[in-house]
């Protein structure tokens, strides 16, 4: 979710017309996602070969619609005063107008040519969407989107411009101002038809799946109408079950989508599960727990902390809004990352969302070289990382079997007899006794190359500090 001054800008992607098509629900225990976070579009294109060699199945844009133009359109990830050049990553979940293209990433030609480099390494593009607000500065909002819903005051809802004192209220949280943005009013139909035109523009120019951004402010059926709304219909509008003034939604059974409904009290995850697949943002947490003492026995990581079944989940060892806003995953090292999403990567469930952080960030200086546009730091393509996206796609099928040393330092994610990934959770080497279904034998890890071996049903060796190991059953 994207608020200011605390920035949470994490979306969600709508799932398809008619809940998941097969194809996408068999994709879940296989598939991964890159969030490309910042990357320029040509950046992201002059990258795909490595996105696909690293294993990925998609890559996640940042938004690509018209957006605000702050700091005098600075490329900066985040400035402050006096600093010698300007510029916030968040401008670009400040929407303008719903049209491809903004000042931060590229154009609608750079689109274009980003999807067809994806198509040509067989990698999927999820663009990021935000229709649940505007710029909070909404006399920005250009004039072909005011004359398209009908003038100004028809774009956003009755209580639009009132902020959410209480998120768990529904009425408040999907029609209020959150956090200074201005409520958009997702029921108008003629939005709705405006909006369509954007989202199937993407998919003629090759996207293949969304990432719905604050999802759960955005209403469900079940919802409290504002008065300025008929039917809370804008997912059933955005999923394909419904057209609007006799336009639809492209391809639907063909698409992703996925909603950051962050989770907490009161949130109607089952409904919106029937739309969308959701973003398990309790997991994540737990996850970290574990990461930064370094030891399993500090959070649940055995269950999915959530009431919808794991294929219908986003699952992440961070997000952006976890790394940006308060900082919260920022302090952990690349290491303890890579062993969180070796470990969430090797399980049965999911879709897991690496986050790229920014080029030359440091535990000491997040933003790094802090310019939009720019790659990320080099551990989206990290052997470790690597190596668990090509076991999570050879295992597909395979069931999963969780594993823990008594100490709470070791973990094993077990998939069926056919391989297992082993790793220190801990910043001190272990000794490694586990019970295991591999087969007897010598095991060698493709990365480091160290030796394990199994006898009488149980795993033997010397696990490094945070560190990681793929085995294969041969």
């Amino acid at each position: 979710m994207t608020k200011l001054p605390k920035i949470t800008a994490l979306a969600a992607l709508g799932l398809c017309a008619f809940g998941a098509s097969a194809a996408n629900r068999a994709g879940a225990g296989s598939e991964t996602i890159l969030h490309a976070w910042t990357w320029a579009l040509d950046t992201i294109a002059d990258n795909m070969k490595l996105i696909a060699e690293s294993g990925y199945d998609y890559v996640q844009t940042s938004p690509v619609q018209a957006c605000y133009v702050g700091d005098g359109g600075g490329p900066a990830l985040f400035s402050k005063p006096g600093d010698s050049v300007q510029g916030k990553w968040y401008y670009y979940y400040q929407p303008t107008d719903w049209t491809i293209g903004n000042y931060m990433l590229g154009d609608r030609d750079d689109f274009k040519a980003m999807c067809d480099s994806a198509y040509k390494y067989g990698v999927k593009v999820l663009v990021d969407v935000l229709p649940n607000h505007t710029a909070i500065d909404h006399k920005a909002v250009l004039p072909g989107l005011d004359n398209a819903v009908g003038g100004h005051d028809n774009l956003y809802h009755a209580n639009g411009f009132t902020p959410i004192v209480d998120y768990n209220d529904r009425k408040e949280c999907t029609t209020g101002e959150m956090g200074g943005l201005p409520d958009v009013n997702t029921e108008n139909p003629d939005f709705q038809y405006y909006y369509l035109q954007y989202v199937n523009d993407l998919i003629n120019l090759g996207a293949r799946g969304f990432r719905y951004d604050t999802a759960k402010h955005i209403g469900l059926p079940s919802d409290p109408l504002d008065p300025k709304a008929e039917r809370n219909n804008f997912w059933d509008v955005a999923t394909g079950r419904e057209a609007v003034r006799g336009l639809s939604l492209l391809m639907p059974d063909s698409l992703y989508i996925y909603g950051e409904v962050l989770q907490d009290r009161n949130v109607k995850e089952t409904e919106y599960a029937g739309y969308v697949d959701l973003t398990a943002s309790a997991y994540g947490h737990e996850l970290r727990k574990v990461l930064e003492s370094g030891d399993a026995r500090a959070a649940d990581i055995t269950t999915w902390h959530h009431p919808v079944s794991p294929d219908r989940l986003v699952t992440w060892v961070e997000s952006h809004d976890t790394y940006c806003n308060a900082h919260e995953s920022a302090g952990l090292t690349d290491s303890q990352i890579r062993t969180g999403w070796v470990f969430l990567a090797a399980r049965n469930g999911g879709r897991p969302l690496f986050y790229s952080r920014p080029a030359g960030s440091t535990r000491e200086n997040y933003w790094g070289d802090n310019r939009i546009g720019h790659k990320g730091n080099d551990e989206f393509f990290h052997p470790e990382v690597v190596a668990v996206n090509k076991f999570r796609h050879a295992m597909s099928g395979q069931p999963e079997k969780l594993v823990f040393s008594d100490n709470g330092a070791l973990g094993m994610v077990e998939r069926g007899a056919a391989g297992a990934a082993l790793v220190n959770f801990s910043g001190k080497e272990q000794k490694v006794k586990l019970p295991v279904s591999l087969p007897d034998g010598q095991y060698t890890d493709a990365v480091s190359g160290s030796q394990f071996k199994v006898a009488k049903g149980y795993l033997s060796g010397k696990a490094a500090p945070n560190a990681t190991y793929i085995l294969y059953s041969k």
